[in-house]
């Protein structure tokens, strides 16, 4: 069994996806991010960086008992290994798919995170933040619609962990005034991954279901 201390967020949604992706047998364990005694309650012990999601293998092949994940994309590859999928042994296929992983967790997501947390908030001061990461957001936007084109997936011609962890964030893209009008072929890839049934029964887990924004 593994235990997912997790949240309704883009990082926790990512996970969400791979474990249902993967058919495993898991247990939701809701983390309240808003809330810090629900997070020190439930997630202090196990991560220093007090972060979610948070994946513990009780299962896992080790003599020092069961294994503790942090980091989304770690816990992505983590189960692509356990379970022999979305993630290719050919090498050239693998490191595609690691080189979109990583642009997600270097670039995706921090970027769409500050310009959320920006725009949301409208402060006064905010305005040269808000332009810095509203334009950055339009940058890589403008990357990920150039790969596109053509590409079926991120990593190819195959579904993976990659566009898993895109997938996601890319919920915010209009709210963050990207235009899916303007990306045509990213909002048709977009698309093909949202009617996936596992992606969309990982959107709507009963236990994190309406309890966070995406």
């Amino acid at each position: 069994m593994l235990d997912l201390y997790t949240w309704g967020t883009p990082n926790g949604h990512k996970v969400h996806i791979m474990l249902e992706e993967c058919d495993a047998q898991y247990r939701i364990l809701p983390v309240n991010i808003s809330n810090q005694e629900s997070i020190d309650s439930q997630i202090a012990s196990l991560t220093i960086n007090k972060k979610i999601p948070l994946l513990v293998d009780n299962n896992a092949a080790s003599n020092q008992g069961p294994l503790v994940i942090a980091e989304s994309g770690a816990i992505l590859i983590y189960l692509a290994e356990k379970y022999q999928q979305f993630w290719a042994t050919e090498p050239t296929a693998r490191y595609q798919t690691m080189q979109w992983l990583m642009f997600q967790m270097s670039a995706v997501g921090p970027m769409m995170g500050q310009c959320n947390h920006f725009k949301s908030r409208h402060q006064s001061d905010g305005g040269y933040a808000l332009a810095r990461f509203s334009a950055e957001v339009a940058r890589i936007h403008a990357v990920m619609e150039q790969h596109v084109r053509d590409h079926a997936y991120f990593a190819g011609s195959h579904y993976s962990i990659a566009d898993m962890a895109i997938f996601p964030w890319l919920r915010l893209s209009q709210k963050l005034d990207e235009a899916w009008s303007a990306r045509t072929q990213l909002h048709r890839w977009y698309e093909r991954i949202a009617l996936r049934p596992a992606v969309q029964r990982a959107l709507h887990l009963p236990d994190l279901n309406s309890k966070a924004a995406t």
